[in-house]
This record gives C-alpha cells, structure tokens and sequence, in this order.
C-alpha cells in the first residue's frame, strides 16, 4: 500500500462554503441573512468558492497548504449533506467555473483541495428519489433506496417510516449501495471531480455504507485516475478496519482530539493521555498513522475556544500538541482567531473579517508552529517516541528523523512545573545548548540534565 506522499507534509484548513467568505453577491440566493448572523441550517449568508479565491492570500499567510471544503453541490440547505446533484457545484456558491477558478489558483501554490463525499444519502430532490416519490411502485429507481412500501411519506413531521433515512431523516434518504446502478452511479461521481483537479475526498459517514467490497472498488477507481489522491474516512473510532489497501489512506483522528480534550479539561491526567494517544500510533501501519486527518473541532463538534472555556493557554497548547503529532494537523476554519461556538449549527458561524475582532496574538501562535513544522521535517515524519510522563502532568516526547531531533515537552497542569530531563535520553551531550524554537530561548545542559520551568498549561519545541 502507498498513501500519498504529501499527506505527511499537509497543514488542512476545513471550509464550512457558505459561512466562510461572501466574494460575489450576484449568485446570494433571496432573503439572505446578514453576513454573521446565528447559523441555520436553512438561512444561507452568502459565503462562495469566490469567497475563497478572494482570500486564498489570508490561507497562504497562516501557512495551510491544503483545504477540506465541507459539501459544495446543489442542496436545499445550508450543510449541504441533502444533495440533489452531484454533478453539479451549488449555483448559490458559483458554478463549476469558480471550482476551476479555485483549484488553478491552489494547485499554482502548492495547495491541494479534498472535497466531502456524502454517498451513503442523498437528499429529497435527487432525480431518483422524485423518481421514486411520482411513479412509486411502477419507479425504475426504487432500487436505489430501501423502501419499506409505497405510498412514501417524505415530508412533514416525524421520522421517515416506509423509507430508510439517514438516521431517520426524512430530508436525507438512504442508498441502496447493494444496487448495482447505484455504486456505478456514485463510482462514476467520485471519479469524476477527480479528473477534474480535486485531489481526494473525504468521505462522511462511511462505515454506514458497510460493504468492504464497495469500497475496496472505489479505492482502486479513484487511485486509477490519480494516484496521489488522498481518501480519508469519518469513523469517530479506532478502528484498524478502515485503513488500509482496501479502505482509505487516513481517517479523522477524533479519538486523539478526544484524548487531548479529556486532559486539558481535567478528566485525565498525562499518563493516561500519553498511553491513548500512543496506543493510537500502535493501532494503524505507519503510513496510514501518518496519513490520518487531525482535527481540534469540525463541523460536528464544539468549537475549541467553547469546549475549553476560552482558556488561552489550553488553546495554545491544544495546537502546540496537534503540530507535534503524526499526521495532517487541520484547522477548523475561525479556531485560529478564537471563533466561538456551541454544537451544530453554533458551531457554523461565519468568519469575521474585521481583524479588529480577532485574537491576534492566537493567530500569530498558529502560524508559528506550522512554519516551524513545515520546517523540520522531524515534525512531520520523524519517529515518535516517549522520554517522560508523569500523573503531575508532564508529558515529553521525541520526533526524529535522521540527525533531526526535536523534544517536546507538555505540562499537562494547572500548576508550574520543574522538567528535570536526562540528556543523554534526549540526544545531549553535557554543555549543549538547547533553543526552545517556540520563544528563542536557550538552555544549557548541566550535571547530565536540562533543567527547565513550564507555567501551567504550557510547551516547548526544543532543538
């Protein structure tokens, strides 16, 4: 097996489309709501791939170097997971042209561009499904859905009951991915944007298109066509079935964000947090630990600042930690400003592009450690390995690769912590002078030690 080789290098930045940036407000559907309003899932604000183009130089400012851009096809609302044609770009985002527009200029600047891949649902208009909602019985679509018997009740309250929906939605029905027209149909969709420049998919909820077969299939069509595209899988657990050959290069690492909230919120301690997110490296091969997406918050979960309680020093250090970590590190598109927001739909509020209203200073954090990442390439393909860990709070670990050699050091605490950390373990020789890369400082090493005072919730990179 071979992933693609410039996961490993990738920094993403997640794109919620309608809630990110407004470039052309030509295509804004009727009655939109003001730019910044509280999200809905049907009150579109007017956010395009234009948008996007527009400030492409704010991406390459931060550092980003590949984008995951949630749903963009024809849909009725605003998350787009209800598509009603997947050949098509949301005319409310542009058109196929503002996806060409916007993958010329990524590609020109070494950006690559994954698109989400909702196939295990479609939404009510999809033209099999009103197919299927005119001719019933006699639809030669039917076989597309599961349908339980006819007539179908596909609107007003309630859950769908003579129809199978996405997790009984009315608005997100079923396919039927043992039918073979439809797996053609979806083969044929996916392969498509991919001749067209995109350069993966990350695909939503595919362990409940539970078919290895199916996916073995769309692994071999897609990497036919490109064979640096990178598939990346929604599964929320550990599960070693999903990567590899057959499935995909990489999944959302929820489990390691979930392991670094539960410690910086108290609920475990730094033994327990090492041994999870290490366990975590043991579960996959190496490539496809070091092909897994690494969010800090998504379009699902609680925004950072929120779920940390606006904690800046927990915020930095939840970065400090991704940055360090093996595989593609992903912002959420706001978490680097210190965007708030609660669950679905809170967490979709759109990017304020007032500087006056950003954090600042979390923003220059943010693009200090992807620069110093993207520099050492220890930090991104190096190998992992434990120095310390204590139920204080302390956590330190090394990233090697070839001569390389960068430790990071955690305090996992509320309270100051002392490193007292051997040497010799950590690659130093006595009189070294070690440089934090994180604030310039240097620190000898004496009697065999570094000796070292972390303020509570804080790191280091040290060279």
């Amino acid at each position: 097996m071979t992933t693609p080789y410039w996961v490993q290098d990738a920094i993403f930045y997640q794109i919620f489309p309608d809630r990110f940036a407004n470039g052309d407000s030509r295509n804004d559907p009727p009655h939109v709501a003001p730019w910044g309003s509280p999200p809905h899932t049907y009150k579109f604000q007017g956010g395009d791939l234009r948008g996007i183009i527009q400030h492409f130089d704010y991406l390459l400012d931060l550092g980003v170097n590949a984008i995951y851009l949630n749903p963009i096809f024809q849909s009725t609302s605003t998350h787009r997971y209800n598509i009603s044609d997947y050949y098509k770009v949301d005319p409310k985002l542009g058109g196929t042209h503002d996806f060409l527009a916007l993958l010329e200029i990524a590609h020109r600047n070494n950006v690559h561009i994954i698109l989400d891949g909702v196939f295990n649902h479609c939404g009510r208009g999809f033209f099999a499904f009103q197919d299927v909602l005119e001719n019933g019985e006699y639809s030669p679509y039917q076989d597309w859905f599961h349908i339980y018997r006819f007539p179908l009740d596909a609107y007003g309250d309630g859950a769908a009951h003579n129809y199978a929906g996405w997790w009984g939605f009315k608005s997100l029905p079923k396919f039927n991915m043992r039918n073979p027209a439809t797996r053609r149909y979806i083969l044929d969709v996916a392969r498509y944007w991919i001749e067209l420049g995109a350069d993966g998919w990350r695909l939503d909820v595919p362990n409940e298109i539970d078919d290895d077969e199916f996916w073995a299939q769309f692994r071999h069509e897609i990497k036919a066509v490109a064979a640096d595209a990178y598939l990346v899988g929604e599964i929320w657990t550990a599960d070693p079935r999903w990567a590899n050959d057959r499935h995909f290069d990489g999944l959302m690492n929820y489990p390691m964000r979930e392991a670094l909230l539960s410690c910086l919120t108290g609920q475990s301690n730094a033994v327990q947090f090492a041994d999870r997110v290490e366990t975590l490296l043991t579960t996959y091969p190496r490539e496809n630990v070091y092909a897994m997406y690494l969010p800090l918050g998504s379009h699902d979960t609680e925004r950072l600042k929120t779920v940390l309680g606006g904690n800046m020093a927990k915020i930095k250090l939840a970065f400090l930690f991704q940055m360090a970590y093996p595989g593609a590190p992903a912002i959420y598109y706001g978490d680097e400003i210190g965007l708030e927001g609660g669950k679905d739909p809170d967490c979709r509020r759109a990017f304020p592009w007032n500087d006056l209203t950003w954090n600042a200073e979390l923003r220059h954090w943010v693009k200090t450690l992807i620069a110093l990442r993207r520099r050492f390439p220890a930090m991104r393909r190096g190998d992992y390995e434990r120095l310390l860990a204590e139920e204080s709070g302390l956590y330190v670990f090394r990233r090697k690769l070839g001569r390389e050699n960068i430790i990071v050091a955690l305090n996992l605490s509320p309270h100051t912590k002392t490193l007292e950390l051997d040497a010799e373990k950590a690659g130093w020789h006595e009189g070294y002078e070690v440089r934090n890369l994180l604030d310039h400082r240097k620190h000898g090493v004496s009697d065999g030690y570094l000796t070292l005072a972390l303020s509570p919730w804080s790191g280091a990179w040290l060279s």
